[in-house]
């Protein structure tokens, strides 16, 4: 199991005791993020998830969230699925402005191969003449347009700012893979503390509200790791679709570790 591994102080705190454990997993959050970050810009990392079925891996995922050249961002999630004969792979792709806590998609992109056709679709969201495109379509969406758009991994992003400010309920108007514009719910149900692969981790648990009782969606995101997703839960009909769980976390723009944390997951 391997957590800030950029670091090989901390590669070699990760074997050591759960105290120190503890401490590394601190690591990943505000304290270590450099002043630039703290002042409002996003943390830049990839997370590596376990993707689950019954309690049995099925695939993996990785999500990245980086900076881009014109000071823009892009977040995006890769997944490989295997299951009996079935197998996917898709990578969602999100580039968005962040000003102001707030995320704004500038175009989405989704690309999938695997068992069926493949299938690759894009949006492009035009702030200036407030219009959607997508490639489904030779016209713009038939959305009315709102300044809180999101696309269908952009607002996983704007959840995370929205928890930071401690909300315990939002809704964000979503334009989905089909091009469908629809309300995406959410509120927090409270907090729990979970086992995942990294070691135990407190969470914020979180409900996206349905029309219905046919479908739960439930995401857990952690405070001490700047409340990233670190584990996700779909079902219908009360049966389990399928689990995501963080195995592994790194911090890819520079971190300051202080004298007092090193110390106490320097090795002994």
């Amino acid at each position: 199991m391997q957590f800030l591994t950029k670091n090989n102080f901390l590669h070699t705190a990760h074997t050591t005791q759960n105290k120190k454990q503890s401490a590394l997993l601190f690591c990943a959050g505000t304290l270590l993020l450099p002043t630039g970050l703290m002042a409002g810009e996003l943390t830049q990392f990839e997370a590596n998830y376990d993707i689950l079925r019954k309690g049995e891996s099925h695939g993996q995922g990785v999500r990245t969230l980086k900076k881009l050249a014109d000071n823009s961002y892009q977040v995006s999630y890769h997944s490989d699925i295997e299951w009996m004969i079935f197998s996917d792979s898709r990578k969602e792709t999100s580039n968005f402005t962040y000003t102001d806590e707030k995320v704004t998609p500038v175009s989405y992109s989704m690309i999938r191969t695997g068992t069926g056709p493949d299938k690759e679709y894009t949006l492009q969201f035009d702030n200036a003449k407030k219009q959607i495109s997508s490639s489904e379509s030779k016209y713009p969406l038939e959305c009315q347009w709102t300044d809180q758009f999101q696309d269908s991994i952009s607002y996983q992003v704007q959840v995370r700012e929205e928890l930071k400010m401690g909300k315990t309920s939002f809704s964000y108007p979503l334009v989905d893979k089909k091009g469908n514009c629809r309300d995406y719910n959410f509120e927090v149900v409270g907090t729990e503390m979970i086992s995942l692969p990294i070691g135990n981790i407190e969470a914020i648990k979180v409900k996206r509200l349905y029309d219905n009782d046919k479908r739960q969606a439930l995401a857990w995101f952690a405070p001490e790791m700047d409340y990233m997703l670190v584990r996700m839960w779909k079902g219908e009909k009360g049966m389990e679709q399928f689990e995501v769980q963080l195995k592994s976390f790194t911090v890819t723009s520079p971190v300051a570790v202080p004298e007092a944390v090193k110390s106490e997951i320097a090795p002994e």
